[in-house]
């Protein structure tokens, strides 16, 4: 009986340590799972390694134009748009610039957007806006296609890219810019006679036109 006895209790023992073992691994797990800030166990692609390399720049640029608006701005459209471009891009320069850390600790090489960099809206001197007449006019007809730009590349983000958080942003940029891009040009409009010769939102299944990237959709000094 007493055997019996002793058989069971070494059970019971056996029992308890494989039950702490397996609630320990499980927790384990559910940690690793939520490091990070809650970071996705697959980090991403070599897109949005490129997409966020790409926008960080981009970004800045639309930060410096817009920074020169603030203190030339000629109607309160323009001074409350750089503003909030100020705010909301510099914001996002901070969460690419944690994706991009995460993708580099994990090794993840970058790729190519496959967008060209006229494409990307940075081929214009900033520095012009510091003279540029009428202001307003200029830092829209210089803004939008920096804004088709972003969008553009975030619509490659989209389709190729597989970090969660990258997407995510992407899907922002795309709403706020293209939104922008009509408030944009609806001031124009209204202010000097017609649209910015840039256009307004890019169509997503239509390749860009080799007339509207030849140097003409820069500044209008007239």
């Amino acid at each position: 009986m007493d055997i019996t006895k002793h058989r069971r209790a070494r059970m019971l023992v056996t029992l308890f340590v494989a039950g702490a073992f397996l609630t320990g691994t499980l927790a384990a797990c559910g940690s690793d799972d939520d490091s990070s800030g809650g970071a996705p166990s697959t980090a991403g692609n070599g897109i949005d390694r490129a997409f966020v390399a790409d926008m960080i720049p981009h970004h800045e640029s639309a930060v410096e134009m817009a920074n020169i608006a603030e203190d030339r701005g000629q109607s309160t459209f323009v001074t409350e748009l750089a503003g909030d471009i100020i705010s909301s891009q510099t914001s996002e320069i901070t969460k690419m610039r944690v994706i991009a850390s995460r993708l580099d600790d994990a090794g993840v090489k970058e790729k190519s957007l496959g967008v060209p960099e006229h494409q990307m809206g940075m081929d214009m001197d900033v520095s012009e806006l510091k003279t540029a007449k009428p202001f307003d006019r200029a830092f829209i007809d210089m803004m939008i296609p920096h804004h088709q730009g972003a969008i553009r590349m975030a619509r490659v983000e989209l389709a190729e890219g597989s970090n969660p958080q990258a997407k995510q942003l992407a899907t922002q940029i795309i709403a706020a810019q293209a939104k922008e891009i009509t408030a944009m040009n609806k001031h124009r409009t209204a202010e000097f006679g017609g649209p910015s010769p840039a256009g307004g939102v890019p169509a997503e299944d239509a390749k860009e036109d080799d007339a509207m990237n030849d140097g003409t959709m820069g500044m209008d000094h007239g």
